[in-house]
Formats: C-alpha cells, sequence, structure tokens
C-alpha cells in the first residue's frame, strides 16, 4: 500500500512540473498599429500585399522585436533624393531609412556592419533592394554611418529594435526573449471563412467551435445581406499577418470550403 501511494504521488508530482513547463511555452505579445505619425493605415494595408518585382514575387509579413536577418546592404541617395517611397513619404537621403522588401513599414531596425563592426538603427519606409542577395538599403546618411558610402555593400546584421520610431534597449530585447514576450507587430489583417449560415445561432456554434482552435486567430461573426434579402452570417478567424500566412493555415488544416478574406 505505501509503494502504491508513493507511486501514485510521484504521478502527481510529474503532472505538475509538465503543467507547469506547459505554462512556460513562448507566449507572443500582438500588436496591431493603425496610422503612425509617418504612414497612413490606407499606405500599411497597401505595402503589405503580395507583389511582384522582375518575375519574383515578395510575400510582405509581420516582424517581432528582436528578430535577426543576415545578408547583404548596400545604399541609395542624390539619384532618389526627393522622390516618394514605398509608405508615402518624400525621400531624404539625409535621413536614418532604409528599404526593405517584406517587413512592415515603421519598423525600427539596427543595422550592423559585421566588416568593420559599425552599426546604427534606421526605420524602414521604402520596399527593396531588388538586387539577389541584398537584404536591405540603408539611406545615404545610414550608409555613410556603416561605412558604405566607401565600401559599396557590406555583409550586415539586421535585428527588430522597434516600431515607428520607438526603439527598445538591447536589455529590454534580451530580457523579453528570455521572458517570451517579444512584441510581435501585425500591419495587415487576413483571414479564413470557414463557415456560413442562415440562422445566426449555426453561427455562434461554429464561433466557439473555433474559439480554442489556435490562440494566434479569433473566430468573428460577420453579417451580410443575401440576395433574397435574408441575413448571411459568416464566420471568420482572423488575426493572419499576410495572405501567405492565412493560405498555409488553411492548406494545413484540410479546408477545402474555406477562403481567404480581409478585414
Amino acid at each position: 500500500m505505501k509503494k502504491l501511494t508513493m507511486f501514485l504521488s510521484s504521478i502527481i508530482l510529474f503532472m505538475f512540473i509538465f503543467s507547469l513547463t506547459g505554462c512556460s511555452q513562448k507566449r507572443m505579445i500582438y500588436k496591431k498599429p493603425g496610422a503612425t505619425k509617418y504612414t497612413s493605415a490606407a499606405r500599411q494595408r497597401a505595402t503589405m500585399r503580395s507583389y511582384k518585382v522582375l518575375g519574383k514575387r515578395y510575400n510582405p509579413t509581420y516582424v517581432e522585436v528582436g528578430q535577426v536577418m543576415y545578408g547583404i546592404s548596400s545604399w541609395y541617395g542624390p539619384n532618389f533624393h526627393g522622390k516618394y517611397t514605398s509608405n508615402g513619404e518624400v525621400y531624404n537621403m539625409h535621413a536614418r531609412t532604409a528599404a526593405h522588401k517584406t517587413w512592415p513599414m515603421d519598423t525600427m531596425v539596427k543595422v550592423k556592419n559585421l566588416q568593420n563592426g559599425k552599426s546604427t538603427i534606421v526605420r524602414i519606409n521604402d520596399r527593396g533592394p531588388f538586387v539577389r542577395g541584398r537584404i536591405i538599403d540603408c539611406s545615404y546618411a545610414a550608409g555613410k554611418e556603416l561605412g558604405l558610402d566607401r565600401m559599396g555593400i557590406a555583409r550586415v546584421e539586421v535585428q527588430v529594435v522597434g516600431f515607428a520610431g520607438k526603439v527598445h534597449s538591447a536589455a529590454m530585447i534580451a530580457k523579453a526573449k528570455n521572458r517570451h514576450t517579444q512584441t510581435r507587430i501585425r500591419l495587415s489583417n487576413f483571414g479564413v471563412q470557414v463557415g456560413a449560415f442562415r440562422r445566426y445561432e449555426g453561427a455562434r456554434i461554429y464561433k466557439r467551435k473555433y474559439a480554442n482552435f489556435d490562440h494566434r486567430y479569433k473566430p468573428i461573426i460577420k453579417k451580410f445581406s443575401a440576395v433574397d434579402g435574408a441575413p448571411l452570417y459568416r464566420v471568420w478567424l482572423m488575426g493572419f499577418g499576410s495572405e501567405q500566412e492565412a493560405r498555409d493555415f488553411k492548406a494545413q488544416h484540410a479546408m477545402p470550403g474555406a477562403f481567404i478574406v480581409r478585414k
């Protein structure tokens, strides 16, 4: 009897420890801002759409503080000075800005030149560079701080450090990573329609069904008027950061009747 009691106690202790481990899994803080002081809401939506340049398709998506990318950096200056950037600003080669192919407008990034150790912080306000191997195109001012005015191009580390002018310190980023509480930015909101009903109760049942399906996405009910005048209640699973993310989710969960929507 004593051995049985000890065995059951061990099982309970194991389950308790397992439950604590499960609770410590990565917890992402999602943030979906509207217009910033630099970019309008309409421009944010437009710059997050899939696009094609020189035969290659690019799918903009969300990023999170602390995210890192490695590649080649270049710079652009006088030939573009005074022209419009992708977010609607007039390009100023003397400001610390940059172009990136997929990260959201107004993402603040720290660019470090791995060849000389120099670094600077820039705000993304344009799309590019559309040259193979290059991941970021810095303004003249930022490029000069990195030594690109002399080198032309250089291998760099690019790290997300904030959004829309707000920059997190290295200590804050390290702390957030350690606690798994990095802020993830969403500047678009794609969804998947998982059902459509004539009766509201049917839509409510489906909404409850998908309430805990995936904590990253939230089910909502949208009311539409049908051709005959009767209401139609559609159930959308919202919160996807890009069209490609929504398509991947739909394919992964075998939803042949579902389709992509955008709020």
